[in-house]
């Protein structure tokens, strides 16, 4: 690294004491749960559900620009957590590792999730290595089949990679401040309509990986009219009680070994109108690889056809992130959500009915 390396500002100052005590003993929170950070839109998939592949002749691939990653720490500083992750397959970006750095001395827990398409034995012992609390890995299916749909992403090729951090966490490369290997490595496990008998494979293959913990999501953003087929609407309460049961009963199966799946389906329509958002827009925010801040990660997709459901609120290359999140129309937004008077964009998003 040089002397003019933006990552190495010297006002980059680690929480002290004092913050650390209040934090631990108190229960003292910081303002903010989580800054999602899109740390490189470049991906090697070609998932069928996807914009990067149903918007490919308009995407934009980049890396963040140190400088813009360096631009975050007044909200990482104010933040619990850093998830590394966008629209993008982080592990690509060359300077990822100094990025978790970063954000590990602005005191957050960090995390990311990945497709495992590069990892190798020394990106497991690295990532080991860094202090990384958690690594989820993609998946939308059980077997090669029935993962299909994550199409450029070998079902293989991804629990060789999970596979690997696991054997360099036995290698014992690193530890975290409790003591135990980190990262923990999680399945993110993308729930599609057409295919949900698949998630009832979910108990075999954690007991197979070795992973503790299956998060299950559904297709919350519609990247082509005939994909809302593999996604599940608040009115398709059929549908949607099929998957609950598929879920449950995996749920209840993993249970058994000490393992757990967490999910979330679309509920009635009084969910929604209890305001809010299950991406918890109030005390998180979304940050894309040029510097702008949205609510989240669905309304900033990098290609230009999503630009009439894009929503930003500044750029961290040009003032002070942490004042461009307590700026009156971010708050307003944000309000408005919590009100339930949503933004237009947000009127049918599934994230405002699930439970």
């Amino acid at each position: 690294m040089s002397e003019t390396d933006p990552l190495q500002n010297p006002g980059f100052r680690a929480p002290g004491l004092g913050e650390r005590l209040r934090e631990l003993f108190l229960g003292e929170k910081r303002p903010l749960d989580c800054v999602q950070v899109e740390v490189t839109s470049h991906c090697a998939g070609r998932c069928v559900y996807c914009p990067h592949t149903t918007q490919a002749a308009s995407w934009r691939s980049r890396h963040m620009p140190d400088e813009v990653f360096a631009a975050l720490w007044p909200l990482l500083r104010r933040a619990g957590r850093a998830h590394l992750q966008g629209w993008g397959e982080p592990l690509l970006h060359p300077r990822f590792f100094d990025f978790v750095a970063l954000a590990r001395k602005a005191g957050c827990e960090v995390s990311s999730t990945s497709c495992g398409l590069r990892m190798d034995a020394e990106l497991a012992a690295r990532l080991v290595q860094s202090g990384m609390d958690m690594l989820a890995f993609s998946l939308a299916g059980t077997d090669a089949a029935s993962n299909a749909a994550r199409a450029g992403v070998p079902f293989e090729r991804v629990c060789e990679a999970i596979r690997l951090v696991r054997a360099a966490q036995r290698e014992g490369a690193g530890h975290g401040a409790s003591g135990e290997n980190t990262p923990e490595v999680h399945l993110a496990y993308l729930l599609l309509a057409d295919r949900v008998e698949a998630a009832a494979g979910l108990p075999r293959l954690m007991e197979k990986l070795d992973v503790r913990m299956a998060v299950v999501s559904t297709l919350d953003y519609i990247a082509a009219p005939q994909q809302a087929v593999l996604a599940f609407a608040p009115e398709e309460t059929d549908k949607i009680a099929r998957a609950r049961a598929v879920l449950e009963r995996a749920a209840a199966e993993a249970a058994t070994d000490g393992r757990e799946i967490y999910y979330a389906l679309p509920g009635p329509q009084a969910v929604a109108d209890a305001g809010g958002c299950r991406e918890n827009v109030t005390r998180s925010l979304y940050v894309d690889a040029d510097g702008a801040l949205s609510p989240c990660v669905y309304l900033n997709v990098p290609a230009e056809e999503d630009g009439a459901r894009r929503r930003t609120f500044g750029n961290a290359r040009d003032g002070d992130a942490w004042e461009l999140w307590n700026g009156e129309s971010f708050r307003a937004f944000r309000a408005a959500l919590a009100n339930n008077v949503p933004d237009a964009c947000c009127l049918a998003c599934p994230k405002r009915f699930e439970v």
